[in-house]
């Protein structure tokens, strides 16, 4: 080192003494040693875990690491099973119901809406006594994958296809997760009422959900959210998922929400197009669906409501008397509700509902004369023969109200018992009395079920 240095700078080797070079020299070999110690000390405090510096041992720094590790590979996992993002839930409520009219009383689960029991859709039983397993997947671009299964109940059962599909749907995001594209099966809309017994507050449903509604679109469309509006429309098929031959003309139907503040809101729906007709033997005719609805919910009281209108060419339940020419059905109607919580557990629940329907003999949405749900002009009785409907005045249906009275129990957040007193009424005799044969313009039902979800 010595002659290194010598030969960088040969004339400070040459001006100074041996003695001041072998200072500089340990000097120099002094700094070398502490620099070589500062770099030992650095390497063995990296060497420690990193978590011991938060008062952790050696051992509880080894878990620490073998747990994140496993969190890891279970992300992991997850994510290439599909499994990221999905939201599984369910419900089910075990029913019985009481129908005098009907002569009928029992538990009701997973009745088949085809069979020769329940022969169709009625207000005793539309999706009363059901079960059903959601799926909703949302991938990491924002597309929402929505899957609802329900045996025997589902909607697409309802429209006659059998099949366990509640709903089947996707939205996509175009551009923005604010505008998006709609496709698939979807219940419909319409109204303060859903379909489920999660968020329907008494065991059966109102006059206008079972009887002025569509029960499912599909179709595809558009959903758009802007600030306090959300709004969405269809081109969709009418209670049918598939066209039959010689139709070609979908409907259009939307809906569109404001949020006015925290508590209360309001909304309308409407569907304009040609749809099936609930006359036998006349296809497809121009229908009309207009309505709107609102909600005050705050503290423990809860009113809701609603105004429907609607009409359909050709869907009158009796024909012109001197041409014998199909005519125009129409019908408009009311329904609201209150309810009000004395306890956080305990609810009250108070329903009542207008369908005025007398124009052309009457005629709804898919409904013919039906001396179950209480719809046509009115019915003198039977033919002994063929055992069709023998009417009186053919030029006016039924008018009719439903009033309904309800407790509800919340058991445990997954729990909720309820129990329902509905009267139904009509201003002329439309309700057939299976016991004796004849006919009443009323009819009583009790309800009761118990509501699961999960």
């Amino acid at each position: 080192m010595t002659l290194a240095i010598a030969s960088a700078y040969p004339s400070a080797a040459f001006s100074q003494s041996n003695e001041e070079l072998l200072k500089e020299l340990r000097a120099l070999r002094d700094r070398v040693n502490q620099l070589e110690e500062r770099l030992k000390t650095k390497e063995a405090s990296e060497a420690k875990p990193a978590a011991a510096q938060w008062g952790m041992t050696p051992q509880q720094a080894q878990d620490f690491n073998r747990i994140a590790v496993k969190t890891e590979a279970l992300e992991d996992n997850t994510e290439a099973m599909g499994l990221k993002s999905l939201k599984i839930s369910g419900y089910m409520d075990p029913s019985y119901i009481y129908n005098r009219n009907q002569n009928r009383a029992g538990f009701q689960f997973l009745n088949n809406v085809a069979n020769a029991t329940s022969g169709g859709y009625h207000y005793d039983n539309s999706y009363i006594g059901t079960v059903a397993l959601d799926l909703l997947k949302e991938t990491e671009g924002g597309t929402r994958w929505h899957l609802t299964l329900s045996p025997n109940r589902g909607t697409d059962a309802v429209i006659g296809n059998g099949g366990l599909v509640q709903e089947a749907s996707v939205s996509i995001p175009l551009g923005d997760l604010q505008t998006r594209l709609i496709a698939g099966h979807m219940p419909d809309w319409s109204g303060y009422e859903m379909l489920q017994p999660t968020l329907n507050k008494l065991v059966t449903h109102n006059l206008l959900f079972d009887f002025t509604l569509p029960t499912a679109y599909t179709g595809a469309g558009v959903e758009l959210t802007r600030g306090k509006w959300i709004t969405k429309a269809i081109l969709a098929n009418l209670n049918s998922s598939m066209q039959p031959a010689g139709e070609k003309s979908p409907v259009i139907a939307y809906r569109v929400d404001y949020a006015k503040g925290e508590f209360d809101g309001f909304g309308f729906a409407g569907v304009h197009g040609k749809a099936a007709n609930g006359v036998g033997g006349t296809g497809s005719t121009m229908l009309n669906l207009f309505e709107v609805d609102g909600y005050y919910i705050r503290g423990d009281l809860t009113l809701q409501g609603q105004l429907s209108y609607g009409g359909q060419k050709q869907a009158s339940i009796t024909p012109n008397p001197d041409s014998g020419a199909l005519r125009d059905s129409e019908w408009m109607g009311f329904s609201g509700l209150a309810a009000y919580k004395f306890s956080p557990r305990f609810e009250t629940i108070a329903r009542f509902d207008y369908l005025k329907n007398s124009k052309n003999g009457g005629g709804l949405l898919g409904f013919g004369a039906d001396p179950r749900n209480g719809i046509g002009p009115t019915i003198t009785g039977r033919d002994a023969d063929t055992g069709d409907l023998l009417f009186g005045d053919t030029e006016r249906g039924a008018t009719r109200t439903a009033l309904s009275l309800g407790i509800n129990y919340l058991y445990d957040l997954n729990t909720t018992f309820k129990l329902e007193y509905r009267y139904d009424r009509a201003d002329r005799s439309v309700f057939e009395l299976l016991k004796d044969g004849g006919f009443s313009k009323s009819n009583n039902l009790l309800g009761a079920s118990v509501v699961v979800k999960f």
